[in-house]
């Protein structure tokens, strides 16, 4: 299995990340995507991928919470992250008017600024949406056929916006929230609808934690060794066998993100 989405520069994998990593290679996590989130936790994350050449590649971008405060040049030390071959990706990017940490305006600039940046590249788009999906979806139809690919991280929306991101050719992250009998219910009527061909699964650790683990984790902390319980709730809600949803979602990570054949 990959998981295209670890916060590994998280503080709360500070003093075990080595045990973390060790745990997903022994739990059949054999490759982790780690997301880079701000230009310092992008270059944290390209400093652990140098350290793991052969399990751990990662994206770089600013994601909407910190689009208030990215330095003048940005855009950038996101093009020099981008020159290294761990980076496989542009984001996480996107739009938050859930939080609104950063103004709606800033975050469109900046998101609107590192679509371009991808379509320049000719990299993938990590992509974020919460609340936003109308604004988000308008800034990236223009680039529909001019960006390699576009992955909708940590899918959370109605059934409408689904249809509309796989009209576009998005492929879809799923991640725990489709463990959450509470949160996830609408998710879990519509994930039958994403093609195999289409579906990349993420633990978007540390957040996020499958609510299906039994016997229930001591720590609330997410791990990228917890990815096969969202494999096995997407073949409950599914026709596909769990086999298939790995060997699918595997082939599309490698492909999407220029992987080529890993061992």
């Amino acid at each position: 299995m990959i998981d295209i989405g670890v916060n590994l520069t998280n503080k709360r994998f500070d003093k075990d990340v080595k045990d973390v990593i060790s745990r997903a290679y022994e739990g059949g996590v054999q490759h982790l995507l780690v997301t880079g989130t701000s230009i310092i936790e992008s270059q944290k994350a390209l400093a652990l991928c140098k350290e793991y050449p052969k399990h751990l590649f990662c994206t770089a971008g600013v994601h909407p919470h910190d689009a208030d405060n990215v330095p003048s040049d940005y855009l950038n030390a996101l093009q020099l992250l981008a020159n290294e071959k761990s980076v496989k990706a542009i984001g996480e990017c996107g739009l938050d008017f859930n939080r609104n940490f950063s103004t709606p305006k800033n975050q469109k600039n900046v998101f609107t600024e590192q679509v371009k940046l991808a379509q320049k590249l000719q990299l993938p788009l990590f992509l974020h949406q919460r609340d936003a999906f109308s604004e988000w979806f308008n800034i990236l139809t223009p680039y529909f056929s001019d960006i390699p690919y576009m992955i909708s991280h940590c899918f959370t929306g109605t059934e409408k916006e689904l249809q509309l991101c796989l009209e576009a050719d998005m492929y879809i992250g799923i991640t725990g929230w489709i463990c959450d009998e509470r949160r996830g219910q609408s998710l879990r009527q519509i994930v039958r609808q994403i093609p195999l061909n289409r579906l990349m699964i993420e633990t978007d650790a540390p957040y996020l934690t499958p609510r299906t683990i039994r016997p229930k984790p001591k720590s609330s902390r997410n791990e990228p060794s917890y990815l096969k319980y969202i494999v096995q709730e997407i073949a409950q809600l599914t026709d596909h066998s769990e086999l298939d949803i790995m060997k699918y979602t595997r082939k599309n990570t490698q492909r999407v993100f220029g992987l080529g054949d890993l061992a």
